[in-house]
């Protein structure tokens, strides 16, 4: 559980972002006399929606080094933490002018992006490490499943807060008041969404400080048999005996860039890369722009026909109907499968 909250935050925070754009368009982008609401310039954005993906793999490489070095538990930490200030800073977002406004947001989505890439790939280190080999592909595709659940907590924030706004603000489409359509209040929208994804991450941090570091980590890099037997035996409540001479055997095995590696297990490698690669061109393409899915493909009214609020309501709606019909379940029927 522990685990899968990093991957729930991850998904959370990197998401939320699709269910605010058009809202920024229109409250920071507004021609005065437009036949439509303001849209966000297509370089700024691509900006807000992927800068925050330049950040992660910079932070996977990082972290991930950085875990390898200092431990995985105490890397654990200090993700989360970033990952705390970086999604209220985002939703502090300041500036006179949108251009200042949308750069603020972009430093702090590099890094909010940081701290997610750092958090990913640990989350499922730290599950493979503490699963046996019979449970390990369940185990860690139940981690996987819980990024369906941060879109799925995205969109049912935003219908929530959207609702709400609605109700105490009312206002007009913006075919019939182009300035009324987009009342002051909703700035506080996507502030509230983004802020709101430094909460998850804050509530499993005590939790993850209690976690022991990985036994293969202990036994295996920090070269202490006895206490990573001693951590197992605690977490699983089980008794297990530490057995220096097979640690001692283990840990002279071949290093990653070694040609030992790539003759056992390079090809391996390259195919499970290169596939998760092509299939995340699709999976987080789709999920940041499929706003303007909706929009070319009907599911959502045009914008002129509605008011910012309503807009990110019909928006949030959609994605969560898509999270729950289909992304929650398919990552589920695959944990299943395991």
């Amino acid at each position: 559980v522990i685990a899968g909250m990093g991957f729930f935050t991850d998904a959370y925070d990197l998401f939320c972002i699709s269910l605010v754009t058009k809202l920024l368009g229109r409250l920071y982008y507004h021609v005065d006399g437009a036949a439509k609401p303001g849209t966000l310039p297509p370089n700024v954005s691509a900006a807000v929606n992927g800068v925050a993906l330049f950040g992660t793999l910079a932070g996977q490489l990082f972290f991930g080094w950085l875990g390898d070095k200092m431990g995985r538990k105490r890397v654990y930490g200090m993700t989360l933490m970033l990952m705390v200030i970086c999604s209220v800073a985002s939703g502090l977002s300041f500036g006179s002018s949108p251009k200042a406004v949308m750069s603020t947001l972009c430093f702090f989505r590099f890094w909010l992006g940081f701290g997610i890439g750092g958090d990913y790939p640990l989350s499922a280190t730290i599950m493979s490490e503490y699963a046996n080999k019979k449970t390990r592909g369940a185990f860690i595709a139940a981690v996987f499943a819980m990024q369906g659940f941060g879109i799925l907590a995205g969109g049912l924030f935003a219908i929530i807060v959207s609702t709400a706004f609605k109700a105490k603000f009312s206002a007009p489409a913006y075919e019939v008041d182009a300035i009324a359509s987009t009342v002051p209040q909703a700035d506080y929208v996507w502030r509230t969404i983004l802020m709101v994804g430094a909460l998850p991450a804050a509530l499993t941090y005590y939790s993850r400080t209690k976690m022991p570091e990985t036994a293969r980590y202990t036994a295996l890099v920090a070269k202490n048999a006895k206490k990573a037997a001693s951590d197992m035996s605690k977490a699983l409540q089980v008794d297990i005996e530490a057995e220096p001479q097979k640690v001692e055997e283990v840990s002279k095995a071949y290093g990653l860039f070694s040609k030992e590696f790539v003759r056992r297990h390079g090809v391996h490698l390259f195919g499970t890369a290169s596939t998760w690669f092509l299939l995340d061109i699709a999976f987080y393409s789709q999920n940041l722009f499929q706003k303007d899915i909706f929009s070319a493909i009907g599911w959502i009214p045009p914008a002129k026909t509605m008011n910012a609020i309503d807009e990110v309501y019909k928006i949030a709606k959609a994605q969560t109907l898509i999270a729950l019909c289909s992304t929650v379940p398919g990552y589920w029927f695959i944990r299943g499968l395991h």
